[in-house]
């Protein structure tokens, strides 16, 4: 599946089958269970909550479960599945079909109506393959991506292909395509329960989840130096009874490297661990890979030390590589949910006090200085969530209207991506300012960004990421965990360090958040191959009319110059998208 499509016809059976069959030959993490006028294909681990149907999987497979399951509960079957998945469920019979993915999003699934067809696959590349699905560009899927650095679902790059949210399924009756949720984070914020108690319930969760990860074949995992990927390289010895398998990356750039961490982890755990140095000169080898990779533009510069960590794996041998995404959006781990707290400090007083007494004192003249900070603070406290989430966005801070040509502005809407993320933030199912902010992190910092950065990554590498942070019972406990032990005060992931204090080394449990993060802006000084990359893939940009010529020249010429590391991550996202759009030869 992870390279097939099939499509929903009176003929779907027959022709589905050769595709999904070729999947399983092909040693692809799938299983197909095939009868008279039924076809269903699961993609991933799925694991029943059903004890029958446990059965039955544990007996025949997956496919089969499901398939038993879709007959007699319908749609329903899904609120069992726990795992990483995608499933399709096709019925000759019935003129039915059932797309779905799991709770995360962490197991993609596009479609596309073609005609009065129903095209679907895990990529949009896939769907291509299917006759008269070719489509163009969406101008405002490009819009986004320069807003995102990635194209947040359930939109694509492709105008008539969408792509399913985590958690939602798509019912096709009579011809017509039915997408909705069938689960949705539900935040528990007034469950009290001893601290010994959460910390075993969570500590046994999350035992299990990296058990269940490293179920089969040689595992290993990505370890950075920080709180999630220490947790899980200390874990995967535990429940292997063998030293973990640990792999890092490093630049040899000031104020970038965090090697030194990875290995006080990797000697705390008595791991066996590799190290790989990415250099500039990779960059310019792995860029047109990842554009190939991706089936829509990408623009998170990490995954090029992600896919180095990831190859570095694979060249020892191993097949399934863990990653610890997930902590950060479960349990309260990102910088900017404590500054959002600060902000709400001010945010969150009577309306009448703020605007009748401290506006009125606090601007008054001279704008520097003390006062100076205390009337930037009250500007942004003053903005409501979640834009004010959004107050350091790069296309914000420039301007569309400086960063983008007036004909391209002209075609698309500039209020859809602030529209998309209010609709997410208002629709969490909490009432605490954290909880509202991880429910929005998890679509669009994890389902949208992160897990896809890894996931493609390591299909580059050639081998697969799993994800046991994000293992379905560690989400249940998130659900459940009072918002004051995510975020206590100005402390991040209060309880996820404390409950893991004495297992963890004291360093890491106290370091400064960093992770793989590229050194672009200063390599983009000093590495004349990459310089060169960059400024002719930026030439080839700027013949297409959707950024203006004059931002680019004082981008490459100037903003870089002064300000590498800022100005550097808009030189990336803009070579990315031209870096990709060669490589499908089309045009915007």
């Amino acid at each position: 599946m992870a390279a097939q499509l099939a499509r929903f016809d009176q003929s779907a059976v027959r022709s589905a089958s050769g595709a999904f069959g070729a999947v399983a030959a092909a040693g692809v993490d799938a299983d197909v269970f095939q009868d008279d006028g039924r076809l269903v294909a699961v993609w991933g681990k799925v694991r029943f909550g059903d004890a029958e149907l446990a059965a039955v999987a544990e007996r025949h497979g997956a496919a089969h479960a499901l398939a038993q399951g879709y007959e007699s509960e319908g749609s329903g079957v899904l609120a069992t599945l726990s795992g990483a998945f995608a499933v399709a469920v096709l019925s000759g019979r019935g003129g039915e079909a059932l797309l779905a993915t799991d709770r995360i999003g962490t197991r993609p699934m596009c479609y596309s109506i073609v005609g009065d067809k129903l095209v679907f696959a895990s990529t949009l590349d896939a769907i291509d393959a299917f006759p008269g699905s070719a489509d163009g560009i969406s101008r405002q899927a490009i819009y986004d991506y320069v807003y995102f650095h990635m194209v947040p679902a359930p939109r694509t790059v492709r105008p008539r292909r969408r792509r399913l949210l985590p958690g939602s399924l798509l019912a096709w009756r009579g011809g017509e395509p039915q997408p909705h949720p069938y689960w949705e984070m539900r935040f528990v914020e007034d469950e009290r329960r001893p601290l010994p108690e959460l910390k075993e319930a969570f500590l046994s969760a999350l035992r299990e989840g990296v058990r269940e990860a490293a179920r089969d074949g040689a595992v290993g995992t990505f370890l950075s130096g920080g709180t999630d990927s220490s947790t899980v390289a200390g874990l995967l010895g535990q429940v292997t009874g063998k030293p973990a398998r640990t792999y890092s990356i490093g630049f040899e750039a000031q104020g970038y490297d965090e090697m030194g961490y990875a290995r006080i982890a990797a000697r705390h755990f008595g791991t066996r661990h590799h190290e790989y140095y990415v250099t500039p000169a990779d960059i310019v080898t792995a860029v047109p890979k990842i554009a190939e990779v991706y089936d829509q533009p990408f623009g998170n510069s990490s995954v090029v030390p992600t896919y180095f960590c990831a190859k570095l794996a694979r060249e020892d041998g191993i097949d399934t590589l863990l990653g610890g995404d997930g902590g950060d959006e479960l349990f309260g781990g990102n910088e900017r949910y404590a500054k959002q707290r600060l902000y709400s400090l001010y945010s969150d007083l009577p309306r009448a006090l703020r605007k009748g007494l401290i506006e009125p004192l606090a601007f008054l003249p001279p704008e520097i200085g003390i006062a100076g900070k205390v009337q930037r603070y009250i500007r942004n406290a003053s903005m409501p969530m979640p834009a004010r989430y959004e107050n350091y966005n790069l296309l914000e801070r420039l301007g569309p209207g400086n960063v983008f040509t007036p004909e391209f502005l002209a075609s698309v809407d500039g209020t859809q991506p602030p529209r998309m993320q209010a609709e997410a933030y208002d629709g969490a199912h909490a009432s605490s300012l954290i909880n509202r902010m991880l429910a929005f992190d998890l679509r669009f910092t994890l389902a949208d960004n992160d897990l896809p950065k890894v996931a493609r990554a390591c299909e580059l590498a050639g081998l697969t990421a799993r994800f046991p942070m994000l293992d379905d019972p560690v989400v249940a406990f998130s659900a459940t965990l009072p918002p004051k032990l995510k975020l206590k005060g100005a402390r991040l992931r209060y309880f996820f360090k404390e409950a893991l204090r004495g297992f963890l080394p004291e360093e890491i449990i106290t370091k400064t958040k960093h992770g793989f993060g590229l050194p672009i802006g200063p390599w983009l000084q000093s590495h004349p191959p990459l310089r060169r990359l960059a400024l002719d893939s930026l030439a080839d940009l700027k013949k297409r009319g959707i950024v203006r010529s004059e931002f680019i020249d004082e981008l490459t010429s100037k903003h870089v110059a002064t300000h590498a590391g800022y100005y550097g991550t808009m030189v990336w996202v803009l070579m990315m998208l031209e870096q990709w759009l060669q490589r499908r030869n089309v045009m915007v």
